[in-house]
């Protein structure tokens, strides 16, 4: 408490808060911390609640040093000013205490299909703005990414339980263990009286190497192992097929659970990973091995060709000898793409070349039915999700009160 007392007197309140450019979401830190100093903590724990309804979250999971800490002026000459730490003691304490202050019932209903965080943050919007809302979501349990892709002692699931009840009690259903695409289709939400869809469904599909082995028994892939690690018997030893935050979930995962060497290969030494967790990784136990191109996977591990990169870091060659890395399993954890069974079920639905959803200001190419987060342009953070939530929930406001 005295450190992030400490921590918030260092704020400058600047006129021009760089802080607040940084955060994909513009939360307003220098009020929140004026409020905070000012011994006004549910008022602060309401302005983010309101501005981010995932403000606790992503205390926790933001790249701070790539956001609001790494703008900060104070970060210029001496280290920057803790938001993160502030806001999470704001965010936690008074979660169950913030309001959520609804308008008057529109009539309208809206199915939100997937409660990762685009989801969630939607539907709260919704609720908010008077609408009905329904969460689809294949899963036992909410949290999308958050609860099976992201490891326990990085966010504890407790929070997303918390979030649960709170949802609840706004008046948000949940339709659990309803994988939209299958038994139910776009097509029977519109014929059941749903005024309005969103589909925030994340990534959920693997993307495979297409190596020989990759259909191995020793081998798996990245999301697969983070939404069960018990499930899988690792080893001593395991190689690691990428080096992104996937990637890092996956190492770091696996030294908690005992593992007693893991190894994580790129092609390249570029790494769009969060520094923080990388140091982590390193911390724990983890090695990182780049320039090396995996060619196929083996019982005794994967099979490797050396890459040689340009002055600019792009692959200039690559050789032809192989070289074995030993493992007793592997796992890949290259990249994620969206299931397609949505597209392929709705007959108006298109997407890209990616297979991603084709929208234009949220709004997709089926009448009434809208696209928020990774689903829509891919793998990207947890604040910008949520901040694209907030614009879909006001395209569907905007389209319930024209129809």
């Amino acid at each position: 408490m005295l450190n992030i007392q400490s921590e918030a007197q260092r704020c400058l309140q600047c006129k021009i808060p760089r802080c607040q450019k940084g955060c994909p979401i513009s939360t307003d830190i220098p009020k929140a911390i004026a409020l905070f100093k000012l011994g006004k903590l549910q008022e602060a724990a309401q302005m983010l609640f309101d501005n981010n309804p995932l403000s606790l979250v992503c205390s926790i999971v933001c790249d701070h040093d790539k956001q609001c800490e790494g703008h900060c002026v104070k970060g210029i000459k001496e280290t920057p000013v803790e938001w993160g730490s502030i806001e999470h003691f704001i965010s936690d304490t008074y979660l169950e205490r913030v309001q959520v202050n609804k308008k008057e019932p529109t009539g309208k209903t809206v199915a939100v299909i997937g409660a990762g965080p685009a989801g969630m943050g939607a539907a709260i919007e919704l609720i908010k703005m008077g609408h009905d809302v329904t969460i689809f979501e294949e899963q036992s349990e909410i949290g999308g990414m958050l609860r099976y892709g992201i490891p326990e002692f990085r966010l504890p699931k407790s929070i997303l339980d918390r979030y649960a009840k709170k949802m609840k009690k706004m008046g948000i259903r949940f339709r659990l263990h309803t994988a939209v695409g299958n038994s139910i289709t776009i097509e029977d939400m519109r014929r059941d009286g749903y005024d309005a869809v969103l589909i925030a469904s994340g990534l959920w599909r693997a993307q495979p190497l297409h190596v020989q082995g990759e259909s191995l028994p020793n081998v798996c892939y990245g999301i697969h192992y983070l939404a069960s690690p018990d499930s899988f018997e690792i080893g001593s030893r395991l190689a690691v097929i990428g080096t992104g935050n996937t990637a890092i979930d996956v190492a770091r995962t696996a030294l908690h659970n005992g593992v007693s060497y893991v190894t994580l290969y790129a092609r390249r030494n570029q790494s769009n990973a969060d520094p923080k967790e990388r140091e982590l990784a390193l911390l724990e136990g983890a090695q990182f091995k780049t320039e090396m191109q995996i060619s196929r996977i083996t019982k005794e591990g994967p099979m490797f060709k050396t890459v040689h990169l340009d002055e600019n870091g792009q692959i200039a060659s690559i050789d032809e000898e192989e070289v074995l890395e030993p493992a007793d399993f592997t796992i890949i954890a290259a990249s994620q793409g969206p299931l397609s069974k949505l597209i392929n079920t709705t007959s108006d639905l298109e997407g890209t070349e990616r297979g991603l959803l084709k929208v234009e200001n949220n709004y997709t190419t089926a009448e009434g039915v809208f696209g928020a987060g990774d689903v829509v342009y891919g793998g990207r953070s947890v604040v910008e999700a949520v901040a694209d939530a907030k614009k879909a929930a006001q395209a569907i406001d905007e389209y319930l009160k024209n129809k």
